[in-house]
C-alpha cells in the first residue's frame, strides 16, 4: 500500500432515535418521526445522519450510500438493516450493545443537547426542515469538538505509587462542545 493511500476507518456504528414533529402521535407505539445516525468511534463523530418519518431499509440504504466507506458496520438487532447493502462487513449484534454503545451515547448526547429530543419534554419541531437544520448545526459543532479533542489527548503519567483504577487514559482538552456552537 502506498503511503498516500487513506485508510478506511476500521468500524461505523448506525442506530435510530425516535421522537415527534408537531405532536405525539396517536399510534400505538406513538413515534412519528426517526432521526438515524452514523457514527465514527474515533475521532467521535456524526458520519452521517437522516431526519424521516419512517425508518425503512431505503432511508437506511441511503444513509449508508452518503457515507464514507469503512471496513465494518456494526448495528443493533432492528430488522431494517438485513435489507441495507454495505460496503463493508455488517456486524449486527441483537443480544447487548457491546458494539454500538458509541453511537447510543451519542443519541444520548443528542437527547441532552438538543432541547426538542429530550425526554419529557414539551418541546416539538413544528416541521422535519426544522428538525434537519438543528440536527445540522449540532453535528457540525460536535464534529469539531471530536476533532479539538483528539488532538489535545495526551497520555498520562502515572507514578509508581498511584493506584492504576484511579487514572484517566487521557486528558481532556479545555472548554467543552458548548464552546463549537
Amino acid at each position: 500500500m502506498l503511503k498516500s493511500e487513506k485508510l478506511l476507518p476500521e468500524t461505523f456504528e448506525l442506530d435510530e432515535i425516535y421522537w415527534f414533529i408537531k405532536q405525539k402521535a396517536k399510534t400505538e407505539t406513538k413515534e412519528n418521526c426517526y432521526v438515524m445516525t452514523m457514527i465514527r468511534p474515533e475521532p467521535r463523530q456524526i458520519v452521517s445522519f437522516d431526519v424521516q418519518m419512517d425508518k425503512s431499509s431505503f432511508r437506511l440504504q441511503g444513509l449508508v450510500d452518503n457515507a464514507p466507506w469503512a471496513e465494518n458496520y456494526a448495528t443493533d438487532g432492528y430488522n431494517g438493516y438485513l435489507d441495507v447493502i454495505f460496503p463493508g462487513r455488517h456486524v449486527r449484534n441483537i443480544h447487548n450493545k457491546r458494539d454500538t454503545h458509541n453511537v447510543e451515547s451519542i443519541n444520548a448526547d443528542l437527547r441532552h443537547y438538543i432541547p426538542g429530543l429530550a425526554r419529557r419534554s414539551r418541546c416539538f419541531y413544528r416541521s422535519l426542515e426544522t428538525f434537519q437544520a438543528v440536527l445540522e448545526v449540532f453535528t457540525d459543532a460536535y464534529n469539531k469538538f471530536g476533532e479539538v479533542k483528539l488532538k489535545h489527548r495526551v497520555p498520562v503519567v502515572r507514578r509508581s505509587s498511584e493506584p492504576a483504577r484511579h487514572l484517566h487514559k487521557f486528558r481532556d482538552p479545555p472548554g467543552s462542545f458548548i464552546d463549537y456552537l
